[in-house]
């Protein structure tokens, strides 16, 4: 399943932490966005690991599932990172 993950993170240890796990599970495509590839045990995996850094009363972290429909229709206007994220991409 492909994902959209936002965070807000307050303290900025954690925040770097949150980034550099959610970097071992896809492609930054924006400061606090990130687009995953990933099977069930890997979304499960990376939702325990999260547990164990976020604050839940300061932070969020926020998953947007996306089908492979919508995820063809996604717009970007800008500067788009050079690589894509696909089936393949990553493995953890």
């Amino acid at each position: 399943m492909f994902y959209l993950v936002c965070y807000d993170i307050v303290n900025n240890s954690r925040r770097q932490k949150i980034s550099q796990l959610l970097e071992a599970y896809g492609l930054r495509v924006q400061k606090s966005v990130f687009e995953c590839v990933l099977d069930e045990k890997q979304y499960q995996s990376l939702c325990q690991r999260l547990l164990r850094l976020v604050n839940k009363r300061e932070d969020q972290v926020r998953f947007y599932p996306l089908s492979a429909n919508t995820r063809t229709k996604v717009a970007v206007l800008g500067t788009q990172p050079q690589l894509a994220v696909d089936d393949a991409a990553f493995i953890v």
